[in-house]
């Protein structure tokens, strides 16, 4: 499935979040009464919900899936006006949930999406069953420099192709093997319309580092895995490591992958997390 017939399988609902009615697209498959339960995926920055592209709909047999994109990011509202934190992230994940009919879920996060997975998991411990974090933000373990460059001043006036280009090191350059031209094309689309630069911009200086410093983490009641690439220097295996002894949960890690790790290395991931959804306690 390309970005466009992604895009095309989207749906969309408008959410109020911290005052203001946001849209939210989602994709979603699976039954909705689902034998397993649902399995709710977040993405990081700079991507969205094309991210789970290769994982998601692995898991669509026995599993409602719904893979938002956070708001800013994607094909979710990205206006002006509106706040695109973490802690935002956090109200418009228990509004989707609210208006999907969704008590209790797994949730599987990246990057700051496990920021978000956390702040969940953490607030309201009753619903989220299980959680899985594969390169989280967590702690003080961001942000990253390259990310908040791009929430100075000068990226509105950034050349198109300067732009691009940065675009390309993050998602082309930053595979662990050559990256598959899919992947990059798709990630780069939402940030090369015209308001592109501005939504990006506002998203990577909406990064807070107090919104996971803030968790109490041992307020989360959820089986945790932390799934994560070992190679990894923007989110350290270290982190994970401490986030899985401080919850009580388990790593594996993923060796060949950089930060991408469910791209660099899908069938691997795919098998990971089939063996924790089957494995971990209760369904979800």
């Amino acid at each position: 499935m390309n970005h466009e017939e992604w895009t095309a399988a989207q749906s969309e609902t408008t959410l109020a979040v911290d005052g203001h009615d946001l849209s939210v697209a989602y994709y979603e498959g699976g039954p909705e009464a689902a034998p397993e339960g649902t399995v709710v995926f977040l993405h990081g920055i700079p991507t969205w919900s094309f991210l789970w592209r290769r994982i998601a709909p692995a898991f669509e047999e026995t599993y409602r899936v719904v893979v938002p994109d956070l708001v800013g990011f994607g094909n979710s509202d990205r206006r002006e006006g509106f706040d695109r934190s973490i802690r935002a992230q956090e109200a418009m994940l228990s509004g989707l949930l609210d208006d999907l009919g969704e008590d209790r879920v797994t949730l599987v996060a990246h990057d700051i999406g496990g920021g978000v997975a956390l702040r969940v998991a953490a607030n309201e411990p009753d619903r989220v069953e299980r959680l899985v974090a594969s390169n989280a933000v967590c702690y003080d373990s961001w942000p990253v420099e390259f990310i908040a460059d791009f929430g100075l001043p000068g990226t509105e006036g950034m050349d198109d192709d300067e732009f691009e280009g940065k675009l390309d090191f993050a998602f082309a350059d930053g595979a662990y093997g050559e990256a598959d031209p899919a992947f990059v094309s798709g990630m780069k689309a939402p940030w090369l319309r015209e308001d592109g630069k501005r939504a990006l911009s506002r998203a990577a200086v909406s990064t807070n580092t107090n919104h996971t410093t803030e968790i109490e983490y041992d307020a989360i009641t959820a089986d945790v895995l932390c799934l994560w690439a070992s190679s990894d220097v923007m989110q350290p295996l270290a982190y994970g490591e401490r986030l899985a002894e401080d919850l009580n949960g388990e790593v594996v890690e993923l060796t060949e992958a950089y930060h991408w790790v469910m791209e660099d290395r899908p069938a691997a991931y795919r098998d990971a997390l089939a063996t924790f959804l089957n494995e971990s306690s209760g369904s979800a």
